[in-house]
C-alpha cells in the first residue's frame, strides 16, 4: 500500500489512536549525488537529486499501527 505525503494543507493522522505527530517512515529512493573525496579519502556528499521516491510504509509511533494513517486538513490550512 502506498501512502501519499503530506502537503502544505494536509497532514498525516493514525486512524487507530489518532496521532498527529510521530511516524516511522519506510521509503525507497532513486537518488543521483555528487560525492567528493578529500585528500584522505572522506565522501562528502556536496549535491543530491532525488530522481524517485516511494513510501513504502508508514507505521505509528503511539499504537504500532501499520498503514492505518489518513490524509487530514491542517488547522488553518484553508485560510
Amino acid at each position: 500500500m502506498t501512502v501519499p505525503l503530506p502537503t502544505v494543507t494536509t497532514r498525516w493522522r493514525c486512524t487507530l489512536c489518532g496521532n498527529l505527530t510521530r511516524f516511522d517512515v519506510t521509503r525507497s529512493s532513486k537518488v543521483v549525488e555528487y560525492v567528493h573525496l578529500d585528500l584522505a579519502g572522506e565522501p562528502t556528499v556536496e549535491e543530491r537529486e532525488v530522481v524517485s521516491e516511494t513510501i513504502e510504509s508508514v507505521r505509528c509511533r503511539w499504537c504500532n499501527a501499520v498503514d492505518q494513517v489518513e490524509l487530514v486538513d491542517r488547522p488553518g490550512a484553508g485560510s
